[in-house]
């Protein structure tokens, strides 16, 4: 076997360095831009717009997410969470750099990304990256905040029956309360009319 057969392609090693280098970096709204996922067995990009601005250039000379995401999906990475960026290969681990070299590249029509990030074989107007990048994070973080929305609109529901209960059993002590002072309340009755004696 040849020496070169286990040289990892330039794109995995680039990946791998980005991530060691700068996963404990820069913060975007109180989260990392990029880093490994907990159990170092794939990376989450939490902020795909500076990650395209800032990491992208340094890296691979160019600053378009979406031809980044296509070169993950070549070397069968996994998109595995539906909310935010993060990927996986059972070969692409924290502390594993070895096993890079026995990642192969596929040639294969992305499947999991948005039909925007495909490619096409019609003619189009070259793309807008910035404009691109831009409407990617914009995406992902629609969906957040829907989830957000969804779950604050469940809370609000659970506390809406949660008060209904408690006004109900209010109304109900209420009820108690009256009849228990109805009862115990005496009842006056008009004092008998003593007769007056003429005065003699």
């Amino acid at each position: 076997m040849s020496r070169k057969s286990k040289c990892p392609p330039p794109f995995l090693s680039k990946t791998y360095d980005l991530l060691e280098e700068e996963g404990e970096g820069e913060a975007c709204v109180g989260k990392k831009i990029v880093s490994w996922n907990m159990e170092g067995n794939g990376f989450v990009v939490w902020c795909p717009a500076e990650f395209s601005e800032l990491m992208l250039p340094k890296y691979f000379k160019h600053n378009n997410f979406s031809s980044f995401i296509r070169q993950l999906n070549t070397y069968g990475f996994k998109k595995t969470a539906s909310k935010r960026w993060e990927f996986q290969h059972e070969k692409f681990r924290r502390g594993c750099r070895h096993l890079l070299a026995e990642m192969r590249r596929k040639k294969c029509q992305p499947s999991v990304f948005p039909s925007y990030l495909r490619p096409n074989s019609a003619p189009h107007h070259p793309p807008n990256t910035h404009q691109d990048n831009k409407s990617i994070a914009a995406a992902a973080s629609s969906e957040v905040v829907l989830m957000e929305l969804k779950e604050e609109n469940k809370k609000l529901r659970r506390e809406r029956v949660d008060l209904e209960l408690q006004i109900a059993h209010f109304k109900t002590m209420q009820i108690k309360l009256l009849e228990c002072l109805s009862h115990h309340t005496p009842t006056l009755h008009c004092l008998p009319l003593i007769p007056i004696n003429n005065l003699t």
